[in-house]
């Protein structure tokens, strides 16, 4: 690891990798991961990325978009995601994205909650690691991108209010090294590891959010936190495993202790687990159950293999029984600031992957995830990296223009874990309790 690169990328999820393949070949980029590269939850992904269907399309997407999100979402952020969705599965399928096709060569389409049609593209059970290991592929292939697995973001280097680099810790030696760059690009997903039960890597414990709260860059929305209806019940410890709501959309019905189907199993997320809560309660049982029975057998086995095997190894088969499942922290709605070109409220500190993005709010259904974190990192750092001396005036504007603006977390009084605002801020707040910040923010909401 070098002393200094034009880039700092820090995630190699979906957004950190896509960010790495559309910079200029000619700059240096370094992209750093906490744990190896498949250690990023954009592998975990099962269901599929969503694709305009056809300019009639339009307003059906646009409406099913904005209901999901409670009309929280940002219109142009929306905007900007639908309108670029076949373009963006284009390039995928360019770099080797294997998508399922129907009978004529046509790309199929998937259905899941909260969409009124069909429009999602999938690979099997398992879209998020053809995606990205497909991406990683490519970006391994490119000289001028140094990828550095089992390193550490500790901290950002601040100079004259913007970001000059990284304090990054190498796992596997123990140095920690102050690293400098012209822009650095915070892609380092979410918040699972903080919860018991989540369907996220142990790893992700909100080290960007907190870094940010730290420095002072602007957040929003943390706690805005999605719980998946359905995952499978287990009284293991470790990761909770996805069913994927592709399951319902395919036709798999939810039941209650006495086998009675009690929801419409396609609205919104927030909405299927509330009612799932709900029927526990009323039926006091630690699950619900899920009927895949009405799919048929040979669509079950080819479009979902990964979770026939997994409940296999469960001891439950999916073509005789139902499969208890219990809803589990997903995914983070809140996040950093930015802009659709990913700047922050720091100059030359970038944010990228849907969580950065103002779209979905209360529910980031999977499909438009991986959408947005194609397309809504590829413009901003790509085009200011080539034109320095116009990004280094138009940081410090954009700088100014947001130095009034304070997200929902920063204007709240000191919260009861007593931590304070100022604390966060504080030049003195150490690696360690930026971590312990973060944690006692989401956990409230870890009950």
């Amino acid at each position: 690891m070098k002393n200094r690169y034009d880039v700092i990328i820090v995630g190699a999820g979906v957004a950190g990798l896509n960010c790495a393949l559309h910079l200029p070949s000619d700059i240096s980029v370094l992209l750093i991961c906490k744990d190896a590269p498949e250690k990023s939850d954009s592998y975990l992904a099962q269901g599929g990325i969503c694709r305009l269907a056809d300019e009639e399309d339009y307003e059906s997407y646009y409406s099913d978009t904005m209901r999901a999100g409670h009309n929280e979402n940002d219109p142009a952020a929306v905007e900007c995601m639908i309108k670029n969705s076949r373009a963006v599965i284009d390039e995928l399928v360019s770099l080797g994205v294997d998508f399922a096709r129907n009978a004529d060569g046509t790309l199929a389409a998937t259905r899941e909650g909260g969409h009124s049609k069909n429009r999602i593209c999938f690979h099997k059970d398992c879209t998020g690691k053809e995606i990205t290991s497909r991406l990683h592929e490519a970006v391994r292939a490119l000289p001028n991108v140094e990828i550095r697995p089992m390193t550490v973001l500790l901290d950002v280097i601040e100079g004259a209010g913007a970001c000059r680099g990284i304090i990054a810790h190498d796992r596997i030696s123990g140095e920690v090294k102050a690293v400098y760059s012209d822009y650095t690009v915070l892609a380092c997903g979410g918040i699972g590891g903080i919860f018991s039960k989540s369907t996220n890597f142990r790893i992700l414990t909100g080290d960007g959010v907190a870094i940010c709260l730290k420095h002072g860059v602007a957040v929003d929305n943390v706690n805005y936190i999605q719980i998946h209806p359905t995952t499978l019940y287990s009284e293991k410890e470790g990761r909770s495993f996805l069913i994927s709501e592709s399951v319902r959309g395919e036709g798999a019905v939810l039941l209650d202790k006495n086998f009675k189907r009690f929801t419409d199993e396609l609205q919104p997320r927030d909405v299927v687990t509330a009612e799932i809560l709900k029927q526990m309660k009323k039926d006091k049982t630690p699950y619900v159950l899920l009927d895949m029975r009405p799919i048929p057998e040979e669509e079950v086995r080819s479009h979902f293999p990964g979770i026939v095997k997994r409940c296999a190894e469960e001891g439950i088969d999916v073509f005789k029984q139902c499969v208890p499942v219990v809803p589990a922290q997903h995914y983070f709605m809140g996040g950093i600031r930015s802009g659709l070109e990913g700047q922050t409220t720091m100059p030359r500190l970038y944010a990228v992957g849907v969580k950065y993005q103002h779209n979905h709010i209360h529910n980031a259904e999977i499909e438009n995830r991986l959408l947005y974190r194609r397309r809504g990192n590829r413009k901003g750092i790509c085009r200011h990296v080539r034109l320095k001396e116009l990004c280094h005036q138009n940081g410090h504007k954009l700088g100014s223009e947001y130095a009034e603006q304070k997200s929902h977390a920063q204007r709240e009084n000191p919260n009861q874990n007593g931590f304070s605002k100022k604390d966060a801020g504080n030049p003195s707040f150490s690696h360690a309790q930026h971590h312990i910040y973060a944690k006692f923010l989401f956990s409230a909401l870890n009950q």
